[in-house]
């Protein structure tokens, strides 16, 4: 896999800073949902034509994608779901890449598949023209924001009017998309590991693999009961997830300090408790020094973002900047990469997390 080049540093903070306009993330999270319909895999073969709405586009698939292209979006979770459920064939070009993964062999397994020669735009996606030459019959993006014209890129109905169908992830239907609906907004919020999970089973009834999909689910959701039930009934220790080298996301140049939906489910899973809980992703661009040197944090985990980065040098900084703190005077850390996103990897996170949040036993 190519290393994370600085372009996608930058793509990164201008993503976060969208899903806050587009998602209207003011609010604290809300108890999760019920996964949506479409998302939904019952273990049988699916029947073509499979049609249902997607974020408020009609799609139909009248057998199973044959060439599909995974979109930037800033995201790499699209792409693992569809490695760990062995669709790589059907994938014509991926630009999803991350220089680090919890799951090791994640790696070599996007490295190895075609990028279809395709270069980024100035938004660090894909443009319009590039995708229509390329003639994928699906697109899928992590973002509504994917398909907008005034980013460059092929909008659904462009895409539609050349015989190509499109697909974003149902949980980030607000993300890009200005007239999203409160149900839309209320899902984006209210993102859990759950909604990694339904992104899967999505997959799964669109591609007839629904019976690997609910295998899959099945093992990935009982890796995370099995930490549940191991911590269960002990003190949730306050926990704090930061990407030093995210550190453009964060108006006073600190390391971005992951709060909210997902990221927030991933540590009580682990048996903690994120040092700034019910906090939406506006606290990573605004948090200042003084907000960090105050908080509560028993434990550090320090998210990689690029290969290149010392985790036990940038746990040290962190220390000794804010000595004050129970996890500094006990040295107590971990280290994640792409587990404690939207993706099929929080297994992965909240394992690694909770053999530091409570060790042995």
């Amino acid at each position: 896999m190519r290393p994370t080049r600085s372009p996608r540093l930058v793509a990164a903070a201008l993503c976060a800073l969208a899903v806050l306009a587009a998602a209207g993330c003011g609010a604290a999270p809300e108890a999760s949902s019920a996964a949506p319909a479409e998302s939904a895999a019952t273990g049988g073969r699916t029947s073509y034509p499979l049609t249902f709405d997607n974020c408020g586009t009609k799609v139909t698939f009248r057998e199973p994608p044959r060439r599909v292209l995974i979109l930037n979006g800033t995201s790499v979770g699209e792409v693992e779901s569809f490695v760990l459920l062995g669709l790589e064939k059907s994938i014509l070009a991926n630009a999803q890449h991350y220089g680090v993964s919890d799951d090791p062999s994640m790696i070599a397994r996007i490295g190895a598949l075609p990028t279809g020669g395709l270069t980024m735009n100035k938004n660090f996606d894909v443009p319009a023209e590039q995708v229509l030459k390329l003639k994928p019959d699906l697109v899928v993006s992590t973002w509504s924001g994917g398909f907008d014209a005034k980013r460059g890129f092929a909008t659904r109905e462009q895409l539609a009017a050349a015989g190509i169908t499109s697909l974003v992830n149902p949980v980030n239907c607000a993300m890009g998309k200005p007239e999203a609906t409160p149900e839309e907004q209320r899902a984006y919020r209210n993102q859990s590991i759950n909604s990694s999970l339904e992104f899967i089973g999505l997959l799964g009834r669109v591609f007839d693999v629904q019976e690997r999909a609910l295998r899959l689910i099945g093992e990935l959701r009982a890796r995370v009961e099995a930490v549940r039930a191991r911590v269960a009934g002990r003190p949730a220790r306050k926990v704090l997830v930061a990407y030093p080298g995210m550190a453009m996301m964060n108006a006073n140049g600190l390391p971005a300090v992951m709060t909210g939906g997902i990221y927030d489910d991933v540590i009580k899973a682990a048996g903690g408790v994120n040092a700034f809980a019910g906090q939406t992703a506006d606290m990573t661009r605004t948090l200042n020094r003084e907000q960090l040197a105050t908080a509560q944090v028993d434990v550090l985990v320090v998210g990689l973002f690029t290969p290149d980065e010392n985790a036990g040098r940038e746990a040290a900084k962190l220390f000794a900047a804010y000595p004050h703190w129970a996890a500094s005077k006990s040295r107590t850390y971990t280290v994640v990469s792409d587990g404690v996103y939207l993706g099929p990897l929080n297994a992965w996170a909240v394992e690694k997390i909770s053999k530091v949040v409570h060790p042995g036993g």
